[in-house]
């Protein structure tokens, strides 16, 4: 009888295990037809703000905690009020949010673009989602997405 349970654990276990890694796959495939989605927003964006003259501006990346910016070496135009987020001239999306230190402040930072969503903080825990193209939307219509004005250059 020990034998019959031990093998039927064993069934039991691979099929769990099959379970576990179809849906992981099918998981991936989801997020990666939502970054080509999403990518293919951005570079629809960068097009048309190219197109209609919108400018571009020096990125700036801000640390965690406190209001000090450090320059990033990139242009672009900021997606967000508070300027936590942006689209590159490369079409890449880029979070400019960094680890404080002396050295960024002195020399710069560099970030590196993250895979784009096509909604802007689902699954945050303050609840505050945005679909991306709505953000990109207001910034090329100077909606309320746009950078305050006069707000660090």
């Amino acid at each position: 009888m020990e034998r019959r349970d031990r093998a039927g654990d064993d069934n039991w276990v691979r099929q769990r295990h099959q379970a576990i890694t179809a849906h992981d796959a099918a998981r991936r495939r989801r997020q990666a037809k939502e970054a080509r989605e999403a990518s293919a927003l951005l570079t629809d964006f960068v097009g048309e703000a190219r197109r209609t003259g919108l400018a571009t501006q020096p990125l700036t990346a801000r640390p965690h905690r406190g209001g000090a910016r450090y320059r990033t070496g990139l242009r672009g135009w900021y997606i967000k009020v508070d300027r936590s987020l942006a689209v590159g001239t490369d079409g890449n999306l880029y979070l400019l949010s960094v680890p404080a230190s002396m050295r960024g402040w002195l020399t710069g930072v560099r970030v590196t673009p993250i895979e784009p969503r096509l909604v802007i903080g689902a699954g945050g825990r303050d609840g505050e989602s945005v679909p991306l193209a709505a953000l990109l939307d207001q910034r090329l219509t100077g909606g309320s997405a746009s950078p305050r004005p006069g707000a660090d250059s």
